[in-house]
């Protein structure tokens, strides 16, 4: 993942919009995490993995942590996938597409 300050990303707008297509940018001000920037070009799939890669980078879980914040994760996704529509099957089947 590339780190851009904030004065960066201003003044190199294209750059940043350039790079981002390839791999999420980290925006920084005065050294801390303000903003990420992921490209919606490789699919939701995609974006949601370069998203989740960005949060581990910023504050990695571990053992018992990470398997709680797994957990709620997921049945929070489980309610939006439930209120959407999504069956087991049609998820069955996109990650399917995922894979290939």
């Amino acid at each position: 993942m590339i780190t851009m300050t904030s004065l960066d990303a201003q003044s190199r707008f294209g750059e940043l919009v350039d790079t981002a297509q390839r791999e999420p940018v980290l925006i920084t001000r005065r050294g801390r995490p303000v903003s990420v920037m992921l490209s919606p070009s490789g699919g939701a799939t995609r974006m949601l993995a370069q998203f989740l890669e960005v949060v581990a980078g910023l504050e990695p879980l571990r053992g018992d942590a990470a398997s709680a914040e797994f957990t709620r994760v997921r049945a929070k996704l489980g309610r939006v996938a439930a209120q959407e529509g999504l069956t087991e099957e049609a998820l069955a089947a996109l990650l399917d597409d995922s894979a290939r």
